[in-house]
């Protein structure tokens, strides 16, 4: 694989370019860290944030195996 493979070739599997795709996944980066975080003070305090993580994911995981994303992730595991 090239250099510039690297760079370029998973986000045109998903119909993207790789700003495009770098917007998406420091989104979802940004997502999962305010999860965890949630999830760490429902560890301390069970009361709080009872769904908050959990409900974060299941959102997140529906964007990603939806649409473009979804086809796409099923031909790469497929391979």
């Amino acid at each position: 694989m090239t250099l510039k493979q690297h760079f370029t070739e998973h986000p045109a599997s998903v119909d993207e370019t790789y700003f495009e795709h770098f917007k998406v996944a420091a989104r979802f980066a940004r997502c999962l860290t305010i999860a965890a975080g949630a999830a760490a003070v429902h560890a301390v305090i069970p009361s709080m944030c009872t769904k908050t993580a959990s409900e974060r994911i299941c959102e997140l995981h529906s964007e990603m195996t939806a649409g473009k994303r979804g086809a796409a992730r099923s031909l790469e595991s497929a391979a």
